[in-house]
């Protein structure tokens, strides 16, 4: 399976090498574009598929959610495939928030889906928003997981691929990186 993935991730341009600043500010050779994924939703159905059936038994579960942008297309595709409402958490002054008159209901079991993982910090925000309202979350279900299982969450993690790639802390960059111009190309 690990290595369908991968191969799903470069045919489509989505596994990137370079010089990258991640949305956590981190620097990596590597980056994922997920977008680039999405661009092929043959491709996004697979990836869908796959996620899923890593996933504990979700008959509980009413909603999918994603935050924005980077969880769109993969958390709506989830949904569909399980037959559940989907929801996203977007942008408003640089913090996700629920708009368009999204809800989520005190006891609602819900599914939180993401594209990548580095440090955590928007599915930490999208917890925020479902602990808010009273929603529990069943599970966190991600494509990429860079995190290197370091970043802890209140409800299991299931990620599809796990990719380990260095990050550094931008005073830290090795030389190999300091010579290519960094770039932030968006997930």
């Amino acid at each position: 399976m690990q290595s369908e993935i991968l191969d799903i991730f470069k045919k489509t341009g989505a596994l990137l090498e370079g010089h990258f600043i991640l949305r956590s500010g981190l620097r990596s050779g590597h980056f994922f574009q997920c977008a680039r994924v999405c661009e092929h939703l043959d491709q996004v159905t697979r990836l869908a598929e796959l996620l899923i059936e890593k996933l504990p038994d979700m008959s509980e579960v009413k909603t999918v959610i994603a935050p924005a942008m980077g969880g769109l297309v993969i958390g709506q595709e989830v949904a569909r495939q399980l037959g559940k409402r989907f929801i996203f958490a977007e942008k408003i002054d640089d913090r996700l928030a629920l708009r368009r008159n999204f809800q989520i209901k005190s006891g609602e079991r819900v599914l939180l889906v993401e594209d990548v993982i580095t440090r955590g910090g928007r599915v930490h925000e999208t917890l925020d928003l479902i602990d808010s309202r009273g929603g529990v979350v069943e599970a966190i279900a991600v494509l990429v997981d860079r995190s290197e299982r370091k970043v802890k969450f209140p409800a299991p993690l299931v990620s599809l691929l796990e990719m380990n790639f260095p990050t550094y802390e931008a005073e830290k960059v090795p030389p190999e990186l300091r010579n290519i111009p960094a770039v932030k190309p968006g997930s």
